[in-house]
């Protein structure tokens, strides 16, 4: 569904065109553009990309108010990682998104089998104008097991800014959002290049 941007939202973003990601924006588009003998890129601009964390598995949150999306996604055997920003039509449009999340994260249920459940949870995270860190874990027996997902989701101004790996991770631990935190960082010193962040 196209979004129509009134031209007092517009704002200029370094490619010259208003609510643009330029191509090489993202932290890991130089990777994304090599090859990988262990691994497969992929880089996408599709504005309706899936959120890469999903606490409801169905649909997407964080999808109304979108201008521009672009998404760098490396999948291998055990190890998949997802770097994606996302600008949407106004500051409040972008809080609304990570207030999504937050909903999801309390609404929706584990996802069951008979002997395991996969749960989400997410605490907040002093980052950016707000943030958000969130894990994704396989428990069997109340006890957790091996595999599940890292996110750290923050926001400024009108972007929303999103760091995911996925891998075979243990029992949830603060230290597993270290490189997605760092990266979030780096990406919040230049993302008013392209950003609302006033």
């Amino acid at each position: 569904m196209a979004t129509v941007m009134a031209p007092a939202l517009a704002f200029a973003s370094s490619s010259g065109s208003p609510g643009a990601i330029p191509p090489g924006f993202l932290l890991y588009e130089k990777a994304a553009a090599q090859k990988s003998a262990t691994g497969m890129w992929s880089v996408s601009q599709a504005r309706d990309a899936k959120l890469v964390v999903n606490p409801c598995y169905t649909g997407s949150p964080a999808a109304a108010g979108r201008i521009a999306a672009r998404t760098v996604t490396y999948v291998a055997v055990s190890d998949q990682r997802s770097e994606q920003v996302i600008l949407y039509n106004s500051p409040k449009a972008a809080a609304q998104a990570l207030a999504d999340v937050r909903r999801a994260l309390v609404r929706c249920p584990a996802l069951q089998t008979s002997q395991t459940a996969y749960r989400y949870s997410g605490t907040p995270l002093a980052l950016g104008d707000e943030g958000l860190a969130v894990s994704g874990q396989l428990y069997q027996g109340g006890k957790a097991k091996v595999g599940g997902e890292r996110v750290v989701l923050t926001r400024r101004g009108n972007a929303l800014v999103a760091y995911a790996r996925s891998g075979e991770w243990g029992a949830p631990d603060k230290t597993d959002f270290a490189h997605q935190t760092k990266d979030a960082h780096t990406m919040l010193a230049k993302i008013c290049q392209v950003a609302r962040c006033s």
